[in-house]
């Protein structure tokens, strides 16, 4: 199916496929919009009625918002040792059966069974507690249930890739064996650049693999010297890579990087593959690589000095402050100044600390900048693939531009969104919900595409 599908995107020219290519267009100004409350939001739930839960990845916060956006409710807070704490981490927000909603903790890996009125109606056990950091996540993809009522989610997220061997050189080992130590903890933080999308029955609780997909692959470098040893962990911004969605309908939408295509995962069982999506792939000179990784480490430095002390920290992508990569991220410093510096070394005998952050050098970019980046994609209400593309629009000073795919994987629509904007969720009816932050926090708005 995939074969003859690009057969026949290759056979149209590339003027005629340019000319269907939908007009990138402005998003419609907000109907509505929240007080300057949040730290930053990663995902939202509209319930029934217009009432909408947020989840705050940075206050630890769940909070239900009336459908003016104009007050809320706590639901979950921050505080510890209560029966509705968040939890110690950034949890995930899930949409679940009839209107229902889970929030996952994953570090007391259990969840909250949220009612259609945003009440928590119980407490239940995550279905594998290995993947607990996987489900309470709405920064690296949005769970889902798929057409038959499994749970879909990102595999291997925060495991392990190291041996025995490996894990008693880092607690110990022999202790005049510096290097071994440093190497193995580099092992320990070492990720594959490709990952599984798995499937989780919550009754059953039986587990199978949906697919696999790429995602970003950092080299961990470790060096000796006369003051003991450094693990450098070592960023290339702009890696070409797959994201996924799990849309409406209970199907699962794979975007592959290497040549903007999605891969369609049915109910059934059955698979289908789209054309390419029309793009124009942008070029980048050898002063274009310099200017994204000024900015990349710009950016991450300005987080770092955000949370001196440790803690959480946002950087906003492009039109919010220039991530590496894209979107936003939320960085913990905790694990920095191994070797007293603040620069993030481990220092002799040290095996708590964790990496120095790096950058890759400019020749080390890649020709053309990527389409997107790592949790770019999300399904809307409506049935419909939303893609956070890395596109520019000559003369503007917007922020990103959306590519929104429809269900036969064909583009429907292409909306550039304000500058410090990011969109985290959906109503039916073609109702956004974008994220806006400036020096006061972060808020909500309301608006149709």
């Amino acid at each position: 199916m995939r074969k003859l599908l690009l057969t026949a995107a290759a056979a149209i020219p590339a003027g005629a496929l340019a000319a269907q290519t939908p007009a990138v267009r402005l998003i419609n100004a907000p109907d509505a919009s929240s007080q300057h409350v949040f730290g930053a939001v990663a995902a939202i739930r509209q319930l029934p009625g217009g009432k909408v839960l947020v989840n705050d990845v940075v206050k630890r916060q769940l909070t239900l918002l009336d459908p003016t956006l104009a007050s809320g409710t706590l639901i979950a807070d921050s505080t510890s040792g209560t029966a509705n704490s968040y939890g110690v981490r950034p949890g995930g927000l899930i949409a679940y059966v009839a209107d229902s909603t889970l929030f996952v903790d994953p570090a007391g890996l259990s969840m909250f069974v949220l009612d259609p009125s945003g009440k928590i109606a119980r407490v239940a056990s995550v279905p594998r507690s290995q993947d607990a950091g996987s489900l309470g996540s709405n920064l690296l993809g949005n769970p889902g249930l798929d057409g038959k009522g499994r749970l879909v989610y990102r595999g291997g997220f925060g495991r392990v890739i190291a041996g025995p061997g490996a894990v008693t050189a880092v607690k110990g080992g022999a202790s005049g064996d510096v290097a071994a130590r440093a190497t193995a903890m580099a092992s320990m933080f070492e990720q594959p650049d490709t990952t599984a999308l798995v499937r989780v029955d919550l009754a059953t609780r039986k587990l199978d693999t949906a697919a696999f997909f790429k995602i970003p692959k950092n080299k961990m470098n470790v060096q000796q010297n006369d003051r003991g040893i450094s693990v450098t962990n070592e960023i290339n911004p702009l890696q070409t890579v797959d994201d996924w969605a799990v849309l409406a309908d209970g199907s699962i939408a794979l975007v592959r990087g290497q040549d903007y295509h999605i891969d369609f995962i049915h109910a059934d069982g059955s698979v289908a593959s789209s054309p390419k999506i029309p793009y124009d792939w942008q070029r980048l000179t050898d002063e274009d690589k310099v200017a994204i990784l000024d900015s990349a480490k710009t950016a991450m430095e300005r987080a770092r000095a955000a949370a001196p002390n440790g803690g959480n920290a946002v950087i906003a992508g492009p039109g919010g402050g220039g991530a590496p990569g894209g979107g936003m991220v939320v960085m913990n410093f905790r694990m920095s100044a191994g070797d007293g510096t603040g620069g993030g070394g481990v220092r002799t005998g040290d095996a708590g600390a964790g990496p120095q952050l790096t950058f890759v050098s400019a020749n080390e970019l890649p020709d053309y900048r990527p389409v997107f980046s790592q949790g770019a994609s999300r399904g809307d209400a409506d049935g419909n693939l939303w893609v956070r593309t890395s596109a520019i629009r000559a003369g503007s000073v917007g922020g990103f531009i959306y590519d929104v795919i429809g269900q036969r994987g064909e583009l429907i629509d292409r909306l550039q969104i304000p500058s410090g904007r990011q969109i985290v969720g959906f109503g039916k009816g073609g109702v956004v919900y974008m994220m806006a932050r400036d020096d006061s926090g972060a808020w909500l708005e309301r608006t149709h595409r």
